[in-house]
């Protein structure tokens, strides 16, 4: 089960006949037999790894869409059958689009997408790839998500890890880094450069707020489990490092090389030194520097950027300084200069750990902003004036522009400008935005509470964006306006949302809580997403008998977002319910999560929960409750020690 090894394949699966398959490559046999079985032969003519090989049977409904011809196939369980295309609709524009920045059609003869339970994620089997029941949504559901990038991730691979298989784990970047690279391409193609940078953005966050990842380098010769090897690095930070390339070179050259290394390793097995080459041969440049320090060297730039205008001499330094340990970054960068109405870029390098910029001009810039295409992967400190920040939210245009001022501006809320940031953004343009700047607002400030206020009345009612109209009906609870309680029930009576019906029932809980639990009586049956949690915590706060099956069932879905955020109010209800059926239901729940899914190392926290639980069925003079405590405890230790 190594990647470099390669195969092609016959699978017979004699099931059921009731039942539906699903394997790689194409259906040539089916064949009934008299005992109600049916036997499925699947063939897979192309050599691919082993580890891309996979079964599926089940009670599955199956959509058929299509590619030039090939089969594009939906396995969904039967009730979300009618969302199918919903879901993985845009799957053959997206074969197109890859199909066509790579100069490489898709390569198999059939592509497949199916849900199944109980599996971790998605898995990019060749011509077969299987996610887990998430993805299952109503049309409802998917209008309250933001950018999901898992289909996409798994469609790249089809190119990326199943045409050419990285040779060895310690080059799994050249598969999980570009299927990471093309959920990025996707979204600046599909969505818009503001979705593609906020998710790049997000990944970088991720990667740089675990600090022992830093140390591991994107191509690793050593590791003691290649389960090492799926992390951070080889995710988050190997999509950005290849992004860096992408902008480096240039999207034609950059495009042409990803032809030649697929072209030259079709069906084969490539290292990262073979990409090395096809980038070079592409773009006529020497890359060696690029890969050895960001393939095989460890770490990050760790950047602090000072800025200094001289009126004498007319002329702006910019102070550049790497901080971190270990090696020292070579950066290429753009560097734009605003001053006078006009911008002008300048394209520099960083080959040291001290750098000085000088830029000559006429009068003092509005703004510097290194890293103007913001694709360094770094950690940065700017050291901006307010008003400088300020200048480049309005006028800088990427997302991270935006996001660096907003970010800025929360630091210093009680600063004039730094309140005109942020009331700036909560008009911007993307949503995301929008919801940073919520999210930012420090309400407990008068003068920027007051100011913000009627902008925040507005997005309640009619941002176009869920998830920010959610975001400002929460917002604007925490505001104690008076007379706002109608803005609320007209959003949880008129919205299809489940973002925003769940926001307008927590703000009404926070109003006129008994009118509260009256209105998730009436939602209870169609609830998903943050209704359902809304309704969740109402019943946890104000329920009894009656509403216990409802809080129960939730709970015992794995999905459920009460558990773990939740699992103190569902004790808390488990130790209040007058029925002690109920209670020990709710007590075997909380046992058998940390059971089930070997939550051990958070036993003390919920052995904690159920010793409360216990002290509430003891009020209620339930001591066959408090004793079922005492058991499920006791369950919990034996479970852990074996």
């Amino acid at each position: 089960d190594e990647p470099n090894q390669k195969c092609t394949g016959d699978i017979s699966l004699t099931v059921p006949a009731k039942y539906v398959t699903l394997s790689n490559g194409k259906l040539t046999a089916q064949v009934k037999h008299d005992d109600h079985t049916r036997t499925d032969t699947w063939k897979m003519e192309l050599p691919i790894s082993p580890y891309l090989f996979m079964i599926a049977v089940g009670n599955f409904s199956v959509i058929h869409d299509n590619w030039h011809g090939k089969p594009v196939d939906y396995y969904m369980e039967p009730q979300y059958a009618p969302d199918a295309k919903a879901i993985f609709g845009y799957t053959p524009e997206a074969m197109s689009f890859f199909s066509k920045i790579l100069g490489v059609d898709y390569p198999w003869n059939k592509y497949a997408q199916i849900r199944v339970r109980g599996f971790n994620g998605g898995m990019e089997n060749a011509t077969a790839t299987e996610f887990n029941e998430d993805g299952q949504s109503s049309p409802r559901e998917l209008a309250d998500l933001p950018y999901q990038s898992g289909n996409v991730h798994e469609l790249f691979h089809q190119w990326f890890g199943d045409y050419v298989t990285c040779e060895s784990w310690s080059n799994l970047a050249l598969n999980e880094s570009f299927a990471d690279l093309g959920e990025i391409l996707w979204a600046e193609y599909k969505y818009g450069q503001d979705v593609a940078d906020e998710h790049l953005y997000l990944g970088e966050q991720g990667y740089l707020g675990n600090p022992e990842q830093w140390k591991e380098s994107l191509i690793r010769f050593h590791y003691a489990d290649k389960q090492e090897m799926f992390d951070g690095v080889t995710y988050q930070k190997g999509g950005r490092i290849l992004n860096m390339l992408r902008h480096y070179l240039g999207n034609a050259a950059f495009d042409k090389g990803l032809h030649l290394y697929l072209t030259a390793h079709a069906l084969g097995n490539a290292d990262a030194q073979q990409l090395r080459l096809a980038m070079e041969e592409a773009s006529g440049l020497d890359l060696n520097w690029f890969f050895n320090q960001w393939f095989y060297g460890g770490g990050h730039p760790v950047l602090d950027i000072a800025y200094r205008w001289d009126e004498a001499t007319k002329k702006q330094s910019v102070y550049l300084k790497q901080t971190q340990p270990g090696q020292t970054f070579t950066l290429p960068m753009a560097v734009d200069i605003y001053a006078g109405g006009q911008k002008k870029r300048y394209q520099i390098w960083m080959h040291d750990r001290s750098d000085t910029l000088t830029f000559s001009g006429l009068q003092k810039p509005d703004l510097v902003n290194v890293d103007a295409e913001k694709v360094l992967l770094a950690k940065k400190s700017d050291h901006k004036a307010l008003s400088e920040f300020a200048f480049q939210y309005a006028h800088a245009p990427l997302y991270v522009d935006r996001i660096e001022a907003i970010n800025a501006a929360g630091a210093n809320q009680t600063d004039s400008m730094a309140q005109h940031i942020l009331l700036s953004a909560l008009n911007d343009r993307y949503y995301g935005l929008r919801i940073k700047a919520m999210q930012t607002l420090d309400l407990s400030d008068k003068t920027i509470s007051i100011a913000a206020e009627r902008i925040l009345l507005r997005l309640a009612v009619k941002d176009t964006s869920n998830l920010a109209r959610a975001e400002a009906i929460e917002t604007v609870a925490k505001l104690n306006v008076p007379d706002v309680i109608d803005i609320f029930k007209q959003a949880l009576a008129n919205s299809t949302s489940y973002a925003v019906q769940g926001a307008a029932l927590n703000a009404i809980l926070q109003t006129d809580p008994k009118e509260a639990f009256t209105l998730a009586k009436q939602y209870e049956k169609d609830s998903k997403g943050k209704l359902r949690e809304a309704i969740i915590s109402i019943y946890c706060q104000s329920g009894g008998n009656a509403e216990w099956p409802f809080v129960d069932y939730c709970f015992a879905d794995p999905n459920s977002p009460l558990q773990y955020r939740f699992t103190g109010r569902f004790a808390a209800l488990a130790g209040s319910v007058s029925n002690p059926v109920y209670a020990r239901q709710g007590i075997d729940a909380i046992a058998n999560l940390v059971i089930e899914l070997k939550k051990f190392n958070s036993m003390a926290t919920f052995v904690k929960v159920l010793e409360k639980v216990k002290a509430d069925r003891l009020k209620l003079n339930d001591a066959s409750s408090a004793e079922y405590v005492d058991k499920a405890i006791s369950r919990m230790n034996a479970a852990n020690l074996k």
